[in-house]
């Protein structure tokens, strides 16, 4: 297909938003979800457009493809995309456009791709209908754009179905598509957010690298900031609806000009970040919603530097930020705040006393037996070996953080732990009671009440048709706390105040509640029957930064007053680092790693920890890491590799003499304080370890 735009000289804006705003129609009222948007793109430029759920960044980028849906509508600005207007475009000259020049991959790959149809046809399908591309040329270019995206045996990868690929690959396959005719901009909406964190980093080394090779211009929506750092060269600040801050990723990050940009900074876990010493500083208040925003700046309410009847007073527009290139700020005041300043003295805690252990595990394996491939199953059956011989120890006030890729047996660990399901072998020891054979259908109330857990996902664990209080009070009513009702109602209001949401919300329905909110709801529930043992799984994961902070800060707070024992179940590094005192690091079933957060954070390192560390996105331009991105997927554990788990993806295997990493499990070896690593590597080699990440001199 010829170009549609000959005229179009490259030195101008690739993509130029001017005034946008967005509003959806609804049978009561009409929505506004962006405001006076505008921002720039330049040809072979990455715009990140950042900002907590519900600013509008993904309403922006569903704008530029003119996808809003029936009730979404452009009520004022202009798109221009390489000088020609996209509001004014009919449906023939969209379609012409959207696929060929401008393509998007959305943040759940599949509801991108066509689990019926193989992959092969899915990319070849995509220059065929575009550019009238003949099949076989059509198929021989989805090979080599398969061979661009690194995934291993294009013609493997070519004839297979979506299901048969990892959410990793799956991934690849998006982004192939939407390179497959060369796209001029490419739209990436949260692309990484669903993939562990070693995933996440190939995944933007190959952004990065397709996007010099194609000169693909890209706006790249993300509210991880690290994210935003290794991969933009402009960012532009998003809060309800308005853009409050654009400029070059590196000045916006070292001399930020709005007091919403330093608010997000000071609530995400940079290293030199303690919860004791110097504890993140979450957002005051909630973010408004579209028909209740404030008048004038529209962070005004949570901002520590507000001016009444002067920040209140009118719209505030953007204005450009002096001596800078292309800086702008929507703040009155941004001339006179002295940025400089440090935060206001956060609450400085004591350290919590560690006391008795609390809960040990011995040599707990968990397998599962699954039948095998043949018809109806007939095959041979086949082990899953989930958990191999876990041992640790956590003791009263402690938090003991568990990290790993998804497969490791993190979850199958916690479900063993909460009596969801049994241990193969081995013993969990809650104080002096070996609960591993016992179901939770068997436990006692008080083994019940004591080991409680908080999940991922706070929309999936509340009952939709039942009110915040009741669900409160009929957990306690199962762990049989309170002689009567109003004792158990006056419990469940203690239980709100404990997680800092006002009283009324025990009326509330879960649809009326936040995120956050829901999720400090499903904290009150775990600790209604006075919880020793919390396991947190990915508990903040689903929140906003922002968000996460004020939630992270409450688990803490909770644990200082009840000296409770916390499993903190993550795949985020840069919290595990802020909130950890010790840490275990699993692959594939076995604890490669475990110690202080200290000893896990500094070399000598196990490989596996060395690349996890490496693969963590952080928004500090002063930080600088060495770049590990581990090659292939985490093996299957039905089909777990001879020897070391690690050994099919270690960089330092060469080191070991012998083939020791290909025949035999590596012994956990106990180093200086207790520190212990499961690998083959010599004691010297582990000794010339280099740090991974290091904070440069300002």
């Amino acid at each position: 297909m010829a170009d549609a735009t000959p005229s179009w000289d490259p030195s101008q804006p690739i993509l130029e938003i001017e005034n946008l705003s967005i509003s959806f129609f609804t049978r009561l009222r009409e929505i506004p979800a962006v405001m006076d948007f505008s921002c720039t793109v330049m040809a072979g430029e990455a715009m990140g457009l950042v900002g907590e759920s519900g600013c509008g960044k993904s309403t922006v980028a569903l704008a530029v493809m003119r996808d809003l849906g029936k009730n979404g509508r452009i009520v004022g600005g202009r798109i221009r995309f390489k000088g020609r207007d996209l509001t004014t475009m009919g449906e023939e000259e969209l379609r012409a456009i959207r696929g060929s020049e401008i393509a998007m991959i959305y943040q759940e790959p599949m509801a991108s791709l066509n689990p019926a149809m193989r992959i092969g046809a899915q990319l070849a399908e995509v220059p065929m209908i575009h550019e009238g591309m003949a099949k076989e040329k059509a198929w021989e270019l989805a090979r080599q754009i398969v061979a661009d995206v690194k995934l291993p045996d294009p013609d493997r990868i070519l004839r297979s179905f979506p299901h048969q690929l990892s959410g990793g690959q799956q991934q690849r396959i998006v982004i192939a598509m939407a390179l497959m005719s060369k796209p001029s901009l490419l739209i990436l909406d949260e692309p990484t957010t669903a993939l562990d964190v070693t995933v996440e980093a190939g995944i933007v080394d190959l952004v990065k690298d397709l996007a010099e090779k194609y000169g693909t211009s890209m706006l790249f929506i993300s509210h991880n900031l690290g994210l935003v750092l290794e991969v933009c060269d402009r960012l532009c600040v998003m809060y309800s609806g308005e853009a409050v801050e654009t400029g070059n990723v590196e000045e916006v990050f070292d001399k930020m000009r709005h007091p919403y940009t330093q608010a997000l900074f000071r609530s995400i876990p940079l290293p030199g970040a303690d919860k004791n010493a110097r504890p993140l500083v979450a957002i005051p208040g909630n973010f408004p919603l579209p028909h209740e925003r404030p008048k004038g700046c529209n962070f005004g309410p949570r901002c520590d530097h507000f001016e009444e009847g002067r920040c209140n007073a009118t719209d505030v527009p953007m204005f450009d930020v002096p001596d800078a290139h292309r800086h702008e700020s929507r703040c009155l005041k941004f001339a006179e705040i002295d940025w400089d300043a440090p935060p206001r003295a956060a609450r400085q805690h004591h350290k919590t006393p560690v006391g008795e252990v609390v809960l040990r595990m011995e040599d707990l394996k968990k397998y599962y037996e699954v039948s095998g491939g043949g018809v109806f199953g007939g095959g041979p059956a086949k082990v899953v070996k989930a958990n191999e011989t876990l041992s640790f120890e956590a003791r009263a006030g402690e938090t003991l953080a568990i990290v790993g890729e998804s497969g490791c047996g993190k979850s199958t660990f916690a479900k063993v732990l909460m009596g969801l399901e049994t241990a193969t072998s081995g013993k969990i020891m809650l104080y002096d009671r070996d609960i591993q054979n016992t179901p939770i259908e068997k436990r006692s109330t008080e083994t019940i009440s004591g080991v409680q857990m908080v999940f991922q996902n706070p929309f999936d664990t509340l009952n939709p048709s039942m009110s915040v209080g009741r669900q409160i009070i009929r957990a306690l009513e199962i762990f049989g706390v309170g002689t009567d009702d109003e004792d158990r109602n006056r419990r469940m209001l203690e239980l709100l105040d404990l997680v800092k949401l006002p009283r009324a919300f025990a009326e509330r329905m879960p649809r009326q509640l936040s995120g956050g909110q829901k999720q400090r709801v499903g904290i009150a529930r775990a600790f209604a029957g006075g919880a020793k043992v919390v396991v947190a799984d990915e508990p903040v994961s689903a929140l906003d930064v922002s968000v996460q902070a004020a939630v992270t800060d409450l688990l803490m707070d909770i644990q200082r007053e009840n000296g409770t024992t916390l499993l903190f179940i993550s795949h985020d590094l840069s919290i595990v680092r802020y909130l950890s005192d010790r840490v275990m690091v699993m692959y594939l079933g076995h604890v490669v790693e475990m110690g202080t957060t200290d000893q896990v954070f500094q070399p000598p390192y196990h490989p596996y920890t060395e690349a996890l560390l490496s693969a963590v996105p952080i928004a500090d331009t002063h930080v600088k890491k060495k770049r590990i991105v581990l090659e292939g997927d985490i093996p299957s554990a039905m089909n777990p590799p001879p020897g070391c788990p690690f050994q099919t993806r270690c960089r330092w295997k060469a080191q070991v003499p012998g083939g020791l990493c290909d025949r035999e499990v590596p012994p956990l070896r106990t180093l200086e304080g207790g520190h212990q690593i499961k690998c083959h590597l010599p004691d010297d080699v582990l000794a010339g370890m280099e740090p991974v990440i290091k904070i440069a001199a300002e």
